[in-house]
């Protein structure tokens, strides 16, 4: 199959594609004498798994590490659970920050809680008084 295929068949970007092929994600594919890389199922299957890899959160480093255990199957697992264990964690991490970031968020919806024109809108007020303290950091 051709690149925009393998695109249609993932909802990947023929870009990304290429990307990928660039870092070592995905297989270099058979060039044609025209020019055109032909592609295969495997790399169907490759590009799928990157993309999943990816929808959670792995790093393109920590596909690598995933592809390479793929590539030697009899290789213990314990790297490949301590990769998710690091996952979680960062994943984790981002939640917490997230319900901080939110906590913020709904004090600052507090200060103006009416129809008021900009110039006396608590929120703006309260965004310029932060900005202000940040600039001496």
């Amino acid at each position: 199959m051709l690149i925009g295929e393998l695109a249609r068949h993932t909802g990947c970007d023929t870009g990304t594609i290429r990307y990928y092929e660039r870092e070592g994600l995905l297989q270099k594919p058979y060039r044609a004498p025209s020019g055109y890389r032909k592609y295969t199922e495997a790399h169907l299957a490759q590009l799928n798994f990157v993309r999943h890899c990816r929808s959670l959160g792995m790093t393109l480093a920590e596909i690598r590490v995933l592809q390479g255990f793929q590539a030697n199957p009899q290789a213990p697992c314990a790297e490949i659970n301590e990769l998710i264990n690091r996952q979680i964690a960062r994943i984790q991490q981002q939640i917490e920050g997230l319900q901080a970031l939110g906590k913020q968020l709904a004090a600052l919806r507090t200060c103006c809680n009416a129809d008021l024109i900009a110039s006396e809108c608590g929120i703006l007020k309260a965004l310029a008084s932060a900005a202000e303290n940040d600039e001496g950091d």
